[in-house]
């Protein structure tokens, strides 16, 4: 039995509303340290605008590019087998994703359309859809998936992106699923094998770490979504099972929120260096997950 697109979707919700109700019991979901007034402006905004506009909108656009020029191709794939239609998925949308977010940290003007996701000073599932509206748009995988879909793999779509939400807002929460498992001794094994194959908390908070002088920050690697073994496969790996002492990014000029919504159409800080300084200042050390 597959699931529909409003199964599916109704699904990702109640994961990010459980996610968020734990936020909301131990760790302060509206009011993390050191947000700013903006922080919940630019979350709100960016959330809705890709769900409600434009992922929908890239659907429409590859079925009606799709329908005009390659009519002959709607539903090519629909009877593909399981395994095949995962590793179409796996590497046109999840490691294409990861190439892009990679190179989201290496390229200036486009890491001025991602900063957004960095600038908040806190983890929590707030962050999961927050990004520059253009950097959405212009995302690869998003359109991949649209041409998977109309080549009729929409059935396993459904339940593939539940799965991937599954990861990527939990390893966003500040309510870290993996710190407890690490303790248990006969998981360490299983452990070893999981936050080498799919995002943690600890892998991907590394990412979101403001300090590079902290061990638990891995702010140019760690780029992996659903999996983190691409980051494994491609040499951006590193794996502290810690966590930063704080969040952000550093030694950069203050970014409006006009600018992490929509640069370059409101560029108002125009001498903004997006490219991450090599050396921050000393931070403390990672508050370090005992493993007995």
């Amino acid at each position: 039995m597959h699931l529909t697109t409003a199964q599916s979707s109704l699904i990702v919700l109640g994961i990010y509303l459980a996610f968020g109700l734990l936020e909301l019991a131990w760790t302060r979901l509206f009011s993390k340290d050191e947000q700013t007034r903006h922080d919940g402006i630019l979350e709100a905004v960016s959330t809705i605008v890709l769900l409600a506009v434009t992922q929908p909108t890239i659907l429409l656009i590859v079925g009606a590019l799709g329908h005009r020029f390659f009519p002959q191709y709607e539903g090519a794939l629909g009877s593909l087998p399981f395994l095949a239609a995962l590793a179409l998925f796996l590497i046109f949308e999840d490691m294409m994703q990861y190439w892009w977010h990679r190179a989201s940290h290496s390229f200036a003007w486009l890491y001025n359309l991602h900063r957004a996701h960095h600038n908040a000073r806190y983890m929590s599932v707030r962050l999961v859809y927050r990004n520059n509206i253009i950097y959405y748009a212009l995302m690869p995988s998003i359109w991949f998936a649209g041409v998977l879909v109309y080549l009729g793999l929409g059935w396993f779509y459904a339940g593939y992106i539940v799965v991937k939400m599954l990861v990527i807002i939990g390893a966003h929460s500040d309510v870290a699923w993996d710190a407890p498992l690490y303790r248990i001794r006969a998981l360490s094994p299983l452990m070893w094998l999981v936050e080498r194959t799919i995002s943690t908390p600890a892998t991907h908070h590394a990412h979101h770490g403001r300090h590079l002088s902290d061990p638990a920050v891995h702010y140019k690697g760690n780029f992996g979504n659903l999996l983190f073994f691409w980051d494994v496969l491609f040499g951006t790996a590193k794996i502290t099972r810690s966590y930063p002492e704080s969040y952000g990014v550093e030694n950069l000029p203050p970014a409006t929120l006009g600018q992490q919504l929509l640069w370059p159409i409101f560029p108002e800080n125009k001498d903004m260096d997006a490219d991450i300084p090599g050396a921050y200042p000393q931070a403390p050390a990672a508050r370090r997950i005992a493993v007995e």
